[in-house]
């Protein structure tokens, strides 16, 4: 028996934001201070270290959860099951549902039961749960469904990364360029052909790296609200990434018996361009090579950081042909890999 995704979708809104609209933002220092540079010089100096040019942010009606139903409806058709025959869906994220302007985290009830209800699914044997771990979420919520199925407990599972970054984001923070907004989904399905999940590889750093991702006061000082935005260590997060991820990656794919020379594709969760790239060489240089051409797609430069939701947003764009240059196709052996909050790493080797 294998396991294997059977069905992707994802949700990518359509409200454009561009870096020329940070232009009139007041960004201040950690202290409140303000920068010495002009926006323009700022926004520059970001575009060259993310790659990222716009994000994509939803619009005022909708939440987090509408959005993870949305790319979970595509799945469940890309994967022509009847959504009754689920066993689990596992919702992936990190804030909840923030209403537009609002102040506060709505999790209850979890996102994966509001999924579940906008489904209409009646069976109460389909288990709806969700994980927060950071961007790894969706990776890590792969890798609980592998499990069910493996044990038995389950033959069909739902795996959703969902985020709305735009709802937490301090704007008076250059940070606030990098996040956004999106949601992909993935049907995961045992299998009795060859390939599916070869490998997984999971860890969490807490002794000193906890809290290099966490939430905190506006830099703005005279904000007096009780609000709370996403906050980074960025420098700390970049060498944390450099030190494990690449090492996480080797393990994974010495434990599915693979060689690096059979790897087709890295979908590696999109951060910060330079980042990803200095991932990709590290882990390269583990097997004393060098990353071929087109090795890791990319879609930060447009989508910008989604956290849970990068990398199944990746992977259904290259399913359904939607990248330029860029496939999959049967046989493949695959790398998805993330990193983020926690601090958690984890990969997963995958044969098409």
């Amino acid at each position: 028996m294998s396991i294997k995704i059977t069905g992707v979708g994802s949700y990518i809104p359509n409200k454009v934001e561009k870096n020329s609209d940070f232009q009139q933002h007041e960004f201040l220092y950690e202290d409140g201070s303000s920068f010495e540079q002009s926006n323009t010089v700022i926004i520059e100096k970001f575009k060259a270290i993310t790659g990222i040019a716009e994000r994509r942010y939803i619009h005022s009606e909708l939440n987090n959860s509408d959005i993870a139903y949305l790319a979970a409806n595509s799945a469940i058709e890309d994967a022509g099951i009847n959504p009754e025959e689920l066993d689990y869906i596992i919702v992936a994220h990190n804030y909840g549902d923030v209403l537009h302007n609002d102040v506060q985290s709505d999790t209850v009830p979890s996102l994966a039961s509001r999924v579940k209800h906008k489904l209409r699914i009646k069976n109460p044997g389909c288990v709806a749960y969700d994980i927060l771990f950071g961007c790894p979420g969706w990776v890590e919520a792969v890798i609980q469904a592998k499990a069910f199925i493996q044990s038995g407990m389950a033959k069909k599972c739902l795996v959703i990364g969902s985020e709305t970054l735009s709802r937490v984001v301090d704007k008076h923070d250059r940070d606030s360029m990098i996040y956004s907004d999106g949601a992909g989904a993935t049907v995961i399905e045992a299998s009795n052909d060859e390939g599916g999940i070869l490998a997984h590889e999971t860890a969490s750093y807490t002794f000193d790296e906890a809290n290099f991702i966490f939430f905190g006061k506006s830099n703005n000082r005279e904000v007096n609200d009780s609000r709370r935005y996403i906050k980074m260590h960025g420098r700390k997060i970049y060498e944390f990434a450099l030190s494990h991820v690449p090492d996480a990656m080797k393990a994974c794919l010495e434990k599915s018996g693979k060689s690096i020379t059979d790897v087709k594709k890295i979908l590696i969760h999109q951060a910060n361009e330079k980042m990803d790239e200095a991932i990709i060489k590290r882990f390269y240089r583990l097997f004393q090579t060098t990353p071929p051409a087109g090795i890791m797609p990319m879609t930060i430069e447009k989508l910008g950081n989604s956290s849970v939701a990068t990398v199944p947003t990746l992977l259904d764009l290259i399913l359904k042909g939607k990248m330029e240059d860029q496939s999959i196709n049967k046989g493949d052996i695959i790398i998805l890999a993330s990193v983020g909050a926690g601090m958690n790493i984890n990969a997963i080797v995958y044969q098409f």
